[in-house]
């Protein structure tokens, strides 16, 4: 008894060493608990992978070969570490061949994706910026009819990871994201995704997966940065800020549409089964004696074109993406521009909520479904916009769709969670 009330009377006496101590070792047993979570969800990726490696192969049959475009400089540049801890791994269990190819600065990935050979599948891991230049680089590519049948594989290891919503379940460990994404590619379930091509006057196409996005709205987001010293205030101080500088912040822009086109029936998942040989001898000989008679080439319709002009200090061109297994009548990409009613305080209200999912827009905003667009901003106009996420310069462009062009690599959990919810 005499000792506990001399550990007592020490803890008392050096109360603020006692303080430091608890908290140093509470971050330290939290530290420790995190690292052991981390590891049993290794263990377990890897007992799964195990089991894909043991499946046999045919003599004739090879081990699967993937190209993994690796950008370094993500997740503050422990993306090679993550990868190397929790993807590479997996994938060596599961007996896949990898080729990793690392990036060394901002572009490169374009130039990489023109020297590529064919490969079984394509892994990007990185963010929203190493995804873009991968499929920015791989559709510019002549051949790249050929190279968009290749499945695509996403492991999110940046800031920004906009389309792993869509293909995974995330959480707040790192490390269950990047194992589950792998895993995901290990089992090869797709899912084919739309791309937005955008053409400038001048320059290359660029394409996007999520959209293009520009306004006011955007303009706050890339300076919240700046206003870091305010901590939890900094995003609301923002887009106050911005406020006192321009008032009002809507804008005229001319949109031209075209209208969207029916979305063809999906193709079977497999090859129907090829008819026996004797059915296939008759109708051979059925063509041969009675030839189907050819059908004139039908002139294509030439394109109608209707020009609106909006006011917003918002305006979002964006694919589908977001839900790629929808039911949905028309291929077509969505314009969403927000209403020019706002006050100040709807104007740092809504703000808030952008920062979070920039995708999300108010119940009075206009929503435009078109096949293709075209953007002229008005005479003067200086700004830019984000593709994915990523910085142009704003110009006036072209966006036409391209649907269902590349396929992902989905977990099956995911597709059943999207096709749940309501259409």
């Amino acid at each position: 008894m005499a000792r506990v009330v001399k550990v007592f009377r020490t803890l008392r006496n050096h109360w603020k060493k006692s303080t430091l101590a608890v908290c140093v070792l509470s971050y330290g047993g939290y530290w420790l608990y995190g690292k052991h979570c981390d590891s049993v969800v290794r263990r377990e990726a890897c007992l799964l992978a195990r089991e894909f490696g043991r499946q046999q192969i045919a003599p004739q049959e090879r081990l699967k070969k993937a190209t993994v475009i690796l950008n370094p400089s993500a997740c503050n540049g422990k993306a090679n570490n993550l990868f190397e801890k929790n993807a590479a791994p997996i994938l060596h269990l599961a007996g896949v061949e990898i080729t990793v190819v690392k990036t060394d600065y901002e572009g490169q990935a374009k130039k990489l994706m023109e020297f590529m050979e064919q490969t079984d599948m394509l892994i990007v891991a990185g963010g929203d910026g190493t995804l873009q230049e991968v499929i920015t680089g791989l559709l510019r590519r002549p051949d790249q009819e050929a190279f968009s049948s290749t499945p695509i594989g996403f492991i999110p290891l940046g800031s920004h990871n906009s389309l792993s919503p869509s293909l995974h379940f995330l959480s707040d460990n790192k490390v269950k994201d990047i194992t589950a994404a792998t895993l995901s590619i290990l089992k090869g379930e797709t899912v084919p995704v739309d791309v937005l091509h955008i053409k400038g006057e001048k320059q290359q196409p660029v394409f996007a997966l999520i959209g293009l996005r520009w306004g006011a709205f955007r303009d706050v987001a890339a300076k919240i940065s700046k206003y870091w010293y305010l901590g939890p205030l900094k995003t609301n101080a923002a887009h106050w800020f911005h406020t006192l500088r321009e008032w009002p912040l809507v804008q005229d822009i001319s949109v031209s549409l075209v209208a969207p086109r029916l979305r063809p029936p999906d193709l079977p998942p497999q090859k129907p089964p090829r008819p026996n040989l004797l059915y296939r001898i008759l109708c051979r000989l059925n063509n041969y004696w009675s030839p189907p008679p050819e059908e004139p080439p039908k002139p294509e319709e030439p394109e109608r074109w209707e020009e609106q002009q909006l006011s917003t200090p918002e305006l979002y061109i964006q694919t589908h993406n977001k839900n790629p297994v929808e039911k949905r009548i028309n291929d077509s990409l969505m314009i969403c521009a927000e209403p020019q009613t706002f006050t100040v305080g709807d104007f740092v209200t809504v703000g808030n909520k952008k920062v979070k999912d920039p995708t999300l827009f108010t119940e009075n905003s206009t929503k435009l479904e078109a096949g293709a667009c075209q953007l002229k901003l008005p005479e003067g106009a200086a700004g830019f916009y984000n593709i994915d996420n990523e910085e142009y310069e704003a110009m006036p462009v072209e966006i036409r769709l391209l649907p269902r062009k590349l396929r992902f690599f989905m977990s099956a959990e995911r597709r059943e969670q999207l096709l749940s919810q309501p259409q």
